[in-house]
């Protein structure tokens, strides 16, 4: 049985991200903040951690297939081997993928096999589909895998040298684990890979969370508002598309400004809302998490609930 230290992962991060701009950080630490601060308001057993969205693609298939993927969580200089056994799968995630499997989409939670000590590419995975009847066994990742295009040949994904020494070391292992199950999947298939920052399962719909940490802004035409990119406001609408139980919010750390970053409130919207009330005159955006440039749709801050204990009870 093998181990990962903390410094392997950072290394293979440094290596599978093209780049770890700020925005991607403060995205990366709102997640973990939110979950935080969910726990203390009572909520700790029902958000879970981030994980992947996946679709086919390829001209005649694109967009036909959509699968969610949630990594075990490899923590540092832990043994992960052959003879332990598939681990326990977190707390609702069973739930989770009941409400994905009503929406056509498939679920998976996939557990690590380290093969090799420090060698992060030597990291195996195991998936078990979550919501279905029965008691599901654990299959090959990704090979189980069905109704994907297969690459012909390996590509080479771990080709960057990115400076990841600005992740906090309590958000490697997160990052590192689900780094590594893209890089798993994107090795053997082609597919359009979207990153889901948590779910929360309420007691009327099961949300996807999208979250940004974020400085308002002003505009005579609308007042005060937030921006959403239009890359992740189209996945929220692919959500609300798939119908049934899934609904998805839009969680937003709001900050006095970009120097101090100090937290004004914790605000959410849902999907439904939002599209309701966004502006149809959208505006160029900053660089994203992807350090490119994107249209922003403007959602009037009015809009939004205080993400408070009363309000999150209604869900």
């Amino acid at each position: 049985m093998s181990r990962l230290s903390l410094a392997a992962m950072r290394d293979y991060l440094s290596r599978s991200v093209s780049s770890f701009n700020q925005n991607k950080l403060r995205g990366l630490i709102a997640e973990v903040e939110l979950r935080e601060y969910l726990a203390r308001i009572g909520f700790d057993q029902r958000v879970s951690v981030g994980g992947w969205i996946l679709r086919n693609t390829r001209a005649r298939n694109f967009g036909s297939q959509a699968i969610a993927v949630f990594p075990e969580i490899i923590r540092p200089n832990t043994r992960y081997g052959l003879g332990q056994g598939p681990r326990q799968i977190p707390h609702g995630l069973h739930t989770v993928g009941g409400v994905f499997h009503q929406s056509g989409i498939n679920a998976y939670y996939c557990n690590a096999l380290i093969g090799e000590r420090n060698n992060p590419e030597s990291v195996t995975w195991s998936c078990v589909q979550l919501g279905i009847p029965g008691t599901p066994q654990y299959m090959p990742f990704p090979d189980s895998i069905q109704g994907f295009t297969g690459r012909d040949r390996r590509y080479g994904w771990l080709r960057y040298e990115s400076n990841v020494n600005i992740i906090p070391s309590s958000a490697v292992p997160e990052e590192f684990s689900k780094e590594n199950l893209r890089v798993a999947f994107s090795t053997a298939y082609f597919a359009e890979i979207s990153d889901v920052d948590g779910v929360f399962w309420g007691s009327r719909h099961t949300y996807p969370l999208e979250i940004k940490e974020k400085t308002s802004a002003s505009d005579p035409s609308i007042g005060e508002y937030f921006g959403l990119d239009l890359g992740p406001f189209v996945k929220l609408a692919f959500y609300a598309a798939r119908r049934g139980n899934l609904n998805s919010l839009f969680i937003v750390k709001e900050i006095d400004d970009v120097n101090t970053r100090n937290l004004r409130q914790w605000w959410f919207i849902t999907f439904e809302r939002l599209a309701q009330v966004a502006s149809w005159v959208g505006l160029p955006g900053g660089p994203g998490m992807g350090g490119g440039r994107s249209a922003v749709v403007r959602i009037p801050k009015s809009q939004f609930q205080p993400l408070v204990r009363r309000n999150v009870a209604a869900l």
